[in-house]
């Protein structure tokens, strides 16, 4: 029997067959669709006990559709909300899209929210089961108050390490909830396929909640139109990858930031149903550097944070190098420098010159840099989520590494603008993607955006639903942008970030944080003014880039506090803070700053779970710092 033949009889037994009516396209019928045309491809793999296990799309559709039966064994029916709090792994992918198929909807958390959010999202969203990781996660619920949650009718547990005392009747282990799946399969045979059929583009398959920067965190409503429609313009456009070719069954993606966040959930799992890439689950988010080495994806997203990590780390591993390594390094930067400065004045294209020079340091440096960096393979790196510096992409894109930025927000299903291959435009988000409405309002400069994407609205929240669209009925981003050459737009900044100094002046200040930590000694930095005479900053340092500067300078420190009070790292953040003022005008230059003694938190209340700044939160703990500089 040839391979071929041997999935195709394994999959006849695991994959019902189509019912007549086939209900909407949804991510999980693109799962079983998969599952029953290429059956023996990878679909996913994890790293357990240091080795790479794999998942088949057959593998992959019997746990979906049993976690699908065990969920229908539980009661839940459609329109219900099943929470998963739980780091990126297979069960995670598994759970979600068995929960799209019979027509719930499902609830992500990140697995940083402390009891006091789980309780919030709980007793919001009304859930009825909850997935959890382990333990950990487990007594986080237990930590809420009781009479709140009084929705959870069931906790499944991933990991049964310590669970061996616990006695509430509503926990299931993983392995038994699969094993009640299977039972109420053999019972119910078709059950799964008839809530599948069922199925309608305006069912909402999934809750994103909002970081909740300025009030409480509010549920955005997605529903299968919305994520077909974000899988269409984002994943499936060609023109938007370098050669041409959309995602494939021979791309390799590494999922590492967490799936409730709708931007992982795009360029992860709705990419793999979408083109069939493999996923391939990061150990830990500790281990993305050694992860991305080891798989060397050929399509990647990041954060800004993750491309200011790696290119901090190609920076200091050049300091440490031998004094011939880093002459010969310090040449290939300058060659980077140029390349870099010629391809984002040629639209992200080689010029002449530019090749000439890439040509020359690819096999000397280059090369060896993008294999270190894990993106020697990459075809389509992307950033997004939140503004990134400039300087930044230019340094990837001089050492060939092609970074574009795109821009987009939960409550339009991400689906906004994108640089085009050809057409970069550094400083700005991109173009519109075809066929989508998109404005800048003439009077606030707000964003707005109206297409298929814009999400069905806030859970129970009629009003916040209501403010968020005009009455024409496009989506209100909060985001202050204009038209660059009438193609392109620029982010200029969150509305409700705009500083207005005492002098009447409207400044942006992410423009100038994000040119302070392009610095790979500088990790956040926040700048202060509405409403006083001058602008000031609160700068949090990286702390390795920085701990390793003072080491081999022989600084010595005893703990992060100690590091920031040093003269020496505090004439260093200065530096750089002088050479971020000659970039802007003067009334937008920092008079002062100040070091954070502490390294940002997201338990601690500094940052959001998608590692933002809460600025109300940073001005009410570091309230001190801040009128020092008044």
């Amino acid at each position: 029997m040839q391979e071929g033949d041997y999935w195709m009889a394994v999959v006849e037994d695991r994959v019902s067959p189509a019912p007549t009516a086939s209900g909407a396209t949804t991510v999980a019928s693109l799962a079983r669709d998969w599952a029953r045309r290429d059956p023996g491809h990878i679909a996913f793999r994890e790293k357990d006990y240091g080795i790479w296990q794999e998942y088949t799309w057959g593998d992959a559709w019997e746990l979906i559709e049993l976690s699908a039966h065990a969920l229908l064994e539980l009661g839940v029916e459609v329109g219900d909300r099943v929470t998963i709090h739980a780091e990126d792994r297979p069960e995670w992918v598994i759970v979600d899209l068995a929960t799209v198929a019979i027509r719930a909807t499902t609830v992500g958390m990140y697995p940083t929210n402390p009891a006091a959010e789980v309780e919030y999202t709980l007793n919001d969203s009304g859930a009825v089961v909850h997935v959890v990781e382990d333990q950990e996660q487990v007594d986080k619920v237990f930590d809420c108050d009781p009479e709140l949650i009084t929705s959870i009718r069931n906790l499944v547990y991933l990991e049964p390490r310590g669970f061996s005392d616990y006695t509430d009747e509503r926990l299931i282990f993983w392995e038994n909830f699969l094993e009640m799946g299977r039972k109420h399969r053999e019972q119910n045979p078709g059950a799964v396929d008839d809530r599948m059929a069922a199925a309608t583009d305006d069912d909402i398959m999934t809750f994103v909640y909002t970081s909740g920067t300025t009030g409480p965190p509010k549920g955005a409503m997605l529903s299968n139109r919305n994520s077909m429609f974000a899988i269409s313009k984002i994943i499936n456009e060609s023109k938007a990858m370098p050669d041409g070719k959309a995602p494939n069954k021979n791309d390799q993606i590494l999922t590492y930031l967490p799936l409730c966040h709708v931007a992982e959930r795009i360029f992860s799992t709705w990419t793999m149903l979408a083109g069939g890439p493999t996923l391939n689950f990061a150990e830990s988010i500790e281990t993305v550097a050694m992860n991305l080495r080891e798989i060397q994806p050929t399509l990647f997203f990041a954060v800004p944070r993750i491309w200011e990590r790696l290119h901090a780390g190609v920076l200091i591993r050049g300091s440490d190098a031998t004094f011939f390594k880093k002459a010969w390094l310090n040449m290939a930067m300058g060659a980077a420098d140029r390349i870099g400065k010629a391809k984002v004045a040629n639209g992200g294209s080689h010029t002449t010159s530019s090749r000439i020079q890439h040509a020359i340091f690819y096999p000397l440096v280059f090369r060896a840099l993008q294999e270190r960096v894990g993106l020697r393979h990459c075809r389509r790196a992307a950033s997004g989520a939140a503004p990134i510096a400039p300087e930044v992409l230019q340094f990837f894109m001089g050492i060939g590494i092609e970074v574009f930025e795109l821009y987009g927000m939960t409550e339009n299903s991400a689906v906004a603008t994108v640089n085009y291959p050809g057409r970069v435009k550094l400083g700005t988000v991109g173009e519109p993607y075809d066929d989508i409405g998109l404005r800048i309002h003439e009077e606030t400069g707000e964003i707005q955006t109206k297409h298929e994407g814009n999400f069905a609205g806030y859970w129970q929240k009629p009003e916040k639903t209501a403010e968020t669209f005009t009455e024409d009925g496009w989506l209100k981003t909060g985001d202050v942008g204009e038209w660059v050459d009438g193609t392109h737009v620029k982010i200029v900044d969150r509305m409700k970030d705009i500083i207005i100094t005492s002098g009447g002046k409207n400044i942006s200040p992410s423009e100038i944080e994000n040119t302070l930590k392009a610095s790979p000694f500088i990790k956040e930095a926040m700048v202060i003014g509405d409403g006083r005479k001058y602008l000031t900053a609160l700068i949090a340092i990286e702390l390795d880039v920085v701990g390793d500067w003072a080491l081999r300078r022989n600084i010595p420190y005893t703990t992060y506090r100690d590091l920031t009070e040093k003269e020496e790292v505090i004439e260093l953040v200065q530096k750089t803070v002088d050479d971020t003022n000659s970039k802007f005008a003067r009334v937008e230059g920092l008079k002062k700053f100040r070091l954070i003694p502490k390294e940002l938190d997201h338990e601690d209340g500094e940052l959001t779970a998608t590692q933002k700044l809460k600025r109300s939160a940073m001005m009410e703990l570091f309230g001190d710092l801040v009128e020092s500089m008044y």
